[in-house]
């Protein structure tokens, strides 16, 4: 089926704490089925016990190493996905080469279960960590170039409070999903992702 639309990017998807790229399996599914060629990696480790920022050098790498370097990519980011791929778009480079992205349930602004364990990773998703508010400075500016989705749930028990997954750039869609973790299975996320992969870039 990825063959019927040669014009799509490869999409690199990118999982929060404690997960794996099986994570991504209905999402995967979902958007194979819909024509995208769809690539995941494991961050290790996964449990926030160190820098975010290595965890987005092991981003960098896997799509240094997995696609030419003329080739455009499209990147999502889940829960702490979102920090690890913004870090590699905004402070590795990731931006040259990303033309859609897309964060689902991320940490944008901090969630106070970030002061819950004294792993650096998991203090960097701290309500206004430092980490972040480095992030925060430039993200507008860094992130121009790039079409942005931003998309989360009220109802979000991991991000608290739920609006700090908004980011100040790109369109944010809001979606009653009961629980953090359906958010990369919830067949109206999912519908929303491929809306967002497939919208005609300027």
């Amino acid at each position: 089926m990825v063959a019927e639309f040669p014009d799509r990017h490869p999409v690199v998807l990118v999982h929060g704490i404690y997960d794996t790229r099986a994570k991504f399996a209905t999402m995967v599914d979902f958007l194979t089925k819909g024509g995208w060629s769809v690539h995941c990696l494991d961050l290790v480790p996964n449990d926030g016990s160190t820098s975010l920022a290595l965890l987005a050098e092991q981003v960098k790498q896997y799509i240094d190493q997995k696609f030419a370097p003329q080739q455009p990519v499209d990147l999502i980011g889940f829960s702490m996905g979102g920090l690890v791929t913004r870090y590699y778009l905004q402070r590795l480079g990731g931006g040259e080469r990303v033309r859609r992205y897309i964060t689902i349930s991320a940490p944008n602004q901090g969630t106070l279960l970030g002061y819950s364990l004294p792993h650096q990773g998991v203090r960097e998703m701290a309500w206004q960590s430092d980490f972040l508010r480095d992030l925060n400075r430039d993200c507008c500016q860094l992130l121009a170039g790039l079409q942005v989705t931003v998309i989360w749930t009220p109802f979000d028990l991991m991000i608290l409070p739920p609006s700090s997954s908004h980011l100040e750039i790109g369109q944010e869609i809001i979606l009653p999903v009961l629980v953090h973790a359906w958010m990369v299975s919830d067949a109206r996320c999912l519908a929303e992702v491929a809306s967002a992969l497939a919208k005609p870039l300027p």
